[in-house]
């Protein structure tokens, strides 16, 4: 092998070195928020399960 090919290759690594180092520096300066906690509502937490014929006929065939 020749030195100008070790010489290519080391700068083709050295450049993908360089450019994972630059995403790891380009994400570290991000600004980080608290979670906000959220009232879900009556809504949201009623009971939406009814046990209503095809549900008792789901039951009945696959024997729950």
């Amino acid at each position: 092998m020749s030195q100008d090919n070790k010489d290519a290759r080391l700068d083709r690594r050295n450049f993908f070195k360089a450019l994972g180092a630059g995403a790891t520096v380009a994400v570290a300066p991000v600004a980080v928020t608290p979670a906000a906690a959220v009232d879900p509502g009556k809504d949201e937490t009623k009971a939406r399960y009814r046990e209503s014929d095809h549900v008792k006929d789901f039951y009945r065939v696959n024997r729950y």
